[in-house]
């Protein structure tokens, strides 16, 4: 296996991936291609996915602001799950920020993507009972649940 820099020429099976693993939450606009080519520009060496020979096992999406860092729709196959690509890709996502200068990384999962918030907590990332998370859409979008 190896992990590389997610690349724009990845998208295409990446979104498979995302549209195959329940839990991911996206949009048309912010997930298409283009939105995608506009976040690994931002974030060229924070973005990540894993490979054994062309075929894709997973991805992880991080960038940040200069202040924070955020991970954003990782995923794995699901016949590969449990055999440490996602750690990797976490890893080398966390390593990149840190070569960023930054110190302190975020991310947001559905309280039903049990799966999920299962791999993040054996990862220490510490749910925050005392925030409210809050959105607002500026353009209007669809969302797309797999």
């Amino acid at each position: 296996m190896q992990i590389c820099t997610m690349k724009i020429e990845d998208y295409d099976r990446v979104y498979q991936l995302w549209i195959r693993t329940p839990g991911m939450g996206l949009t048309n606009l912010d997930d298409s291609k283009e939105g995608i080519e506009k976040y690994l520009k931002r974030n060229p060496s924070t973005c990540f996915v894993a490979k054994e020979e062309e075929r894709l096992l997973g991805v992880i999406l991080g960038g940040h602001d200069g202040r924070r860092g955020y991970i954003y729709h990782m995923a794995v196959e699901k016949s590969e799950r449990k055999k440490g690509i996602g750690t990797a890709l976490l890893e080398a996502s966390l390593e990149a920020f840190r070569r960023e200068g930054i110190t302190k990384t975020a991310l947001v999962a559905y309280d039903s993507n049990d799966e999920g918030n299962e791999f993040w907590e054996r990862r220490d990332f510490v749910l925050r009972k005392d925030l409210v998370y809050r959105t607002k859409d500026l353009v209007d979008m669809e969302v797309i649940l797999p």
